[in-house]
């Protein structure tokens, strides 16, 4: 399971870059570019320093940060509709991945807590 949501938390990383591509070239789009971008990496490389943690208080900790990434990136997902700078379907299936991988990771953290 560790190594799937390895390769999946970096596969949402790759299609939210890839999905700031599409944004318009505006002082919003590229803010949402670059924030997208940040939070986007930032569930991927935070999700692997989970899986070396060497204590329950470190992975707490770290899954911690990786659940409000992940949401974070759910946010500049969901503005972009807000503000009508993409159609829905080029969003929606990062939106759905962006929940499922929200909700993974917070019953990782009730699980872990609950030890």
């Amino acid at each position: 399971m560790k190594e799937q949501l390895k390769k999946r938390t970096k596969l949402f990383a790759h299609n939210c870059v890839k999905f700031t591509e599409l944004l318009p070239s505006t002082y919003l789009g590229s803010h949402i570019k670059g924030q997208l971008i940040r939070s986007s990496t930032s569930v991927a490389a935070n999700y692997r320093a989970t899986c070396i943690a060497q204590s329950k208080a470190s992975f707490v900790a770290k899954i911690s940060i990786v659940i409000e990434e992940v949401d974070e990136s759910n946010f500049w997902l969901e503005f972009t509709l807000d503000e009508n700078l993409i159609q829905k379907d080029k969003v929606e299936f990062l939106l759905k991945e962006s929940s499922e991988l929200t909700a993974i990771f917070i019953a990782s953290r009730k699980t872990a807590n609950n030890k």
